[in-house]
């Protein structure tokens, strides 16, 4: 079954905009799915997973064109930046727009090879696992600023239950294939990115100390980023921890969510905040087996709020937009805010809350955004277990998370 990905729309739009097309986005995210969806036969396709293909794209680039005409679709081109001048070289000399299309499933090196090389003929969209709208079967669209437009929007019921989702993630052949064993396809998955991936990019002395890095870090979940906290958990330098969580930021694995900040509120703490972006994989990692387990652990909460901004984010990304508006607040005096989504002058405050009955003083933190110079608080929100949408008071709204 192939479900359909929102941004379909954007790589369309994309590709008569520019020459050339990049999606990046971690592996076995549907990247290549959706690209043989949308174009069938009307693109030739070829893997640099494929050694043969990529050692003459690496050894001669113009006779890997030879033998792959335009227009093609490129997967894995991280793998071989040789090819980027003769891309330059072959766009340039062309009228027609996105008659090239290439995937990555890393970015750390690849996008400043592709700023030098393709600036100016290139657009880049950031392909994400599948999002709970998705999943559902939903044609909902709306990047989430919960103004009255987006609450008031009629929404399809959702059909399985979220704590499952939660469980089982994000990745697209979970649910294509419903009888694949979910340890074993995690197990795979992380194997895959940690002897392919890391080695490529790191000088990894021993795979195991990072096998024990990426469990730490998804330990860490949902909380303030502290990278001694890490260095001295797994027995690495600062430095290293450092270089290894950029590689998960770059990989897609990861996503670092800065404070707000605001000339009137200046005892704010400067470190980001840490989450991962598929939660079957914080699970798979930290050994919660089942949804009850996982439902039932200490660190539901966390991997709630870690699955509410993963599809907060899926909402934004799906739209092409590059740069997440959204932002958390903690000061030296503990106050803190998990969320605030800014759309121009305004500041929508959230907290998330694993409650099925949320009350008011769960927004309590909310007002100390009132000193924020330039901006106004427009709405406020508790995501939550909720089943409908219920007003609190005059501008405080619970809303459930499922309708993300």
């Amino acid at each position: 079954m192939y479900y359909q990905r929102h941004i379909e729309k954007k790589i369309l739009e994309a590709k008569s905009m520019f020459k050339v097309l990049l999606i990046t986005g971690p592996r076995q995210v549907g990247k290549t799915t959706t690209l043989k969806h949308l174009f069938k036969d009307s693109y030739n396709y070829v893997t640099l997973d494929d050694v043969t293909e990529l050692t003459i794209a690496k050894e001669d680039p113009k006779l890997f064109f030879m033998n792959h005409p335009l227009p093609l679709i490129i997967d894995e081109v991280q793998l071989a930046p040789s090819l980027f001048r003769e891309i330059k070289r072959i766009v340039d000399n062309l009228e027609v727009y996105g008659q090239i299309i290439l995937t990555g499933s890393q970015t750390f090196h690849l996008m400043a090879q592709i700023t030098e090389t393709l600036a100016g003929r290139i657009g880049i969209l950031e392909f994400q696992g599948l999002s709970l709208r998705e999943i559902n079967e939903e044609n909902f669209n709306m990047s989430f600023v919960p103004n009255d437009l987006f609450i008031k929007s009629i929404r399809k019921p959702m059909m399985e239950d979220l704590w499952t989702i939660i469980h089982k993630g994000s990745m697209p052949e979970l649910y294509n294939k419903p009888e694949i064993d979910w340890q074993l396809y995690y197990a795979s998955y992380v194997r895959t990115y940690i002897e392919r991936d890391v080695r490529s990019l790191l000088n990894v002395k021993n795979l195991d100390t990072f096998s024990r890095f990426i469990i730490s870090v998804a330990a860490r979940t949902g909380s303030i980023l502290n990278y001694t906290n890490i260095s001295n958990e797994i027995g690495v330098d600062i430095k290293t921890v450092q270089s290894w969580i950029k590689v998960l930021e770059a990989s897609g694995i990861i996503l670092l969510i800065k404070p707000f900040s605001n000339n009137a509120l200046k005892r704010t703490i400067e470190s980001p905040m840490l989450y991962f972006l598929d939660t079957g994989l914080v699970c798979y990692l930290l050994k919660w087996t089942t949804k009850e387990t996982l439902q039932n652990g200490a660190m539901s909460g966390q991997i709630l709020e870690t699955y509410a901004v993963s599809e907060i984010v899926k909402s934004f990304k799906n739209k092409g937009i590059h740069e997440i508006p959204i932002y958390f607040y903690r000061d030296k005096d503990m106050k803190e805010i998990d969320l605030i989504v800014v759309d121009q002058d305004k500041l929508y405050p959230i907290e998330i809350k694993k409650a099925m009955n949320p009350v008011k003083s769960m927004a309590k933190n909310f007002s100390v955004l009132k000193r924020a110079i330039g901006f106004v608080v427009d709405k406020e929100i508790i995501l939550c277990l909720i089943e409908r949408n219920t007003y609190l008071s005059d501008n405080l709204l619970a809303y459930p998370i499922k309708l993300i």
